[in-house]
């Protein structure tokens, strides 16, 4: 399921949690943002497929300043594919294939 994250500390936990092996998509997106209420449903399907591969986890960007910042996010919805706790690619845009595209060059 795709977990949405109220904190900074709770996302650096998730992180952690996540361990060496596991993938980490992270949505930056905001409630007004229609294009990214429209890729939801993607994002709770990918979550079902790749449930022991990947965590999915949404930021709102207007509650999470800092975490906005940090990640240069400028535009939503902007993506973050994290494993380890490095970050591996960043894109923007609610292209559902082009997510699921994404997904799978990296998981």
């Amino acid at each position: 399921k795709v977990i949405v994250v109220e904190s900074k500390s709770t996302f650096d936990k998730l992180l952690g949690d996540a361990g060496p092996n596991m993938h980490v998509l992270v949505e930056f997106y905001a409630t007004w943002c229609g294009p990214c209420a429209m890729i939801g449903p993607k994002l709770e399907q990918l979550a079902g497929e790749y449930n022991n591969k990947m965590m999915i986890l949404k930021v709102d960007v207007d509650n999470n300043e800092e975490l906005a910042v940090q990640y240069n996010v400028t535009s939503m919805p902007t993506f973050v594919i994290i494993k380890n706790q490095v970050t591996l690619i960043q894109f923007v845009g609610s292209n559902a294939s082009n997510v699921v595209n994404t997904v799978e060059k990296y998981v």
